[in-house]
């Protein structure tokens, strides 16, 4: 497809795996990816496995289903395929593709089998979850044998919390005491070979705050333990510091008494300028300053600690208004600015 060449750090990842901490606004970011990839002219499948919804509310488009919908276009000719999957009806299926069960299907599903299959085995049923994905990341216009095209060219898949993400995708594990043979296992066996194929990567979302970084840092150890392909750290959310580095260490800096001088030198500039300033206000001010003068300092120091972790790193602005207004927008123009795709 025509649009612009790629020359990202991970322009030849097909699968872009997104986790992230609660919070972190990994949704949005997976569906700013998205874009990205869209904007050079790919066809990109981007699935949710969580129920959520999150990316019909990010591309402001009704509710997804089981089945490929197009959800944004871009006019380079790229183009975005969003689904919904659900582990219940991809049981029903599975069981119709291995199983023939026809009309059994749906028998199994009012005694309330599919919903014990799928909750009880939680290792089966993130099968059945990824397993659509790999069922749609390896899709072709034709016949495997007459060598088909690919229908996506890139897949964005909004994956569970990290705390969660390993276990998710190291199904081959999680069956291993379950199914030992059989289609099951087969399907684990495909999934696990894709998650760690190296066109696959897993981004990992986070804020420049102590909780989230710590949980990326563990994430990232999980991972590797696990082999599976850790690509980009995902900074989101980092905030204007408004003010230079010296006007921070001013703020910050003197005596109680030098910083009550401040105080009153600000206070009659103010009053020159015409505004109606009193050193109540003016103080009330600099004690927001102060505030800042921390924040900053504390996402520099958890910025450094990422940093160390020795992989791509992006920083991603602060929304004010959301995703609405162009921020999806915003948020893909950064991800190509930082040569992630």
């Amino acid at each position: 497809m025509a649009g612009q060449q790629s020359t990202g750090t991970f322009a030849g990842t097909r699968l872009h795996i997104v986790t992230g901490k609660g919070g972190t606004g990994k949704t949005t970011v997976a569906a700013a990816l998205a874009i990205a990839l869209a904007r050079q002219g790919k066809r990109v499948l981007i699935a949710e496995v969580e129920g959520r919804q999150g990316i019909s509310q990010a591309f402001n488009v009704p509710p997804l289903s089981g089945h490929d919908e197009r959800i944004f276009a871009d006019k380079s000719g790229g183009e975005v395929y969003g689904i919904s999957v659900d582990a219940k009806e991809s049981l029903l299926e599975y069981l119709q593709i291995f199983y023939r069960l026809g009309r059994a299907g749906s028998i199994l599903e009012k005694v309330g089998a599919i919903d014990f299959a799928t909750t009880i085995a939680p290792g089966v049923r993130d099968v059945l979850l990824i397993g659509k994905v790999y069922e749609a990341a390896g899709r072709r216009s034709g016949s495997r044998r007459s060598g088909g095209r690919l229908v996506y060219d890139a897949v964005v898949l909004d994956a569970p919390p990290t705390g969660r993400i390993v276990r998710f995708l190291n199904v081959n594990h999680e069956v291993a005491d379950i199914a030992r043979v059989g289609p099951i296992k087969s399907q684990a066996d495909s999934i696990t070979r894709m998650v760690r194929h190296g066109t696959s990567h897993v981004h990992l979302v986070t804020l420049l705050e102590e909780m989230p970084v710590q949980e990326t840092i563990d994430a990232i150890a999980e991972l590797r333990e696990a082999e599976l392909n850790v690509g980009a750290i995902l900074v989101n959310q980092v905030r204007n510091p408004l003010l230079t580095d010296d006007e921070l260490a001013a703020i910050s800096a003197g005596t109680a008494a030098e910083r009550e001088e401040m105080v009153e030198a600000v206070q009659n500039d103010l009053v020159t300028a015409g505004v109606k300033a009193t050193k109540v206000m003016v103080r009330g001010l600099f004690a927001q300053a102060g505030d800042l003068a921390d924040r900053v300092e504390l996402q520099r120091q958890e910025d450094a600690v990422l940093a160390a972790q020795g992989l791509p790193l992006a920083h991603l602005p602060a929304l004010p208004g959301g995703v609405e207004d162009g921020g999806l927008s915003v948020l893909a123009d950064c991800l190509a600015e930082e040569g992630i795709v």
